[in-house]
């Protein structure tokens, strides 16, 4: 078997918006080939805080929705990941690990900010609490006229 599924080779078919890369695939290739991966992989890239912006806007937008609603149609999902790149040569991407994290202080921040902002994707809501500790989170809460009780209630373990 080629080396065409190394995750290099399958990035670089992403990047350069190889809409054939897929049909070029043998059939045990395409057992093997894993569109998942390529969401995965494909919406982080080493660069400008710009085009990390673009990956994962334009990712979001095109890819992540309703990407497994369209499973039985794998081409379609890969046509859909080559319309992420910009077109502006190759990138280093890479697989960004879910974190493990405890039910705790997380999972409180979590809750207070997609109660603050509904129409934010879960991956957003996890970038934006990465962002802000727990005390930012209170004195927002604070700003917003929550009195201590609630805050106490909404940020306790």
């Amino acid at each position: 078997m080629s080396n065409r599924l190394d995750i290099k080779t399958e990035m670089q078919a992403f990047d350069c918006k190889d809409r054939g890369f897929y049909d070029s695939l043998t059939d045990q290739e395409r057992s093997k080939f894993s569109l998942f991966l390529m969401m995965k992989w494909g919406a982080n890239v080493d660069g400008s805080a710009d085009l990390q912006e673009w990956y994962i806007r334009a990712h979001n937008e095109r890819v992540n929705q309703n990407f497994f609603d369209i499973g039985r149609h794998p081409k379609l999902q890969w046509l859909l990941c080559t319309t992420v790149s910009p077109d502006m040569g190759l990138h280093r991407h890479y697989y960004l690990k879910a974190k493990t994290k405890s039910k705790s202080v997380e999972t409180k921040k979590i809750a207070y900010l997609s109660q603050q902002y509904p129409w934010l994707k879960a991956d957003e809501l996890e970038l934006l609490s990465q962002l802000h500790d727990i005390n930012d989170l209170k004195l927002h809460a604070q700003e917003l006229g929550w009195d201590d009780r609630q805050i106490k209630d909404a940020f306790s373990m």
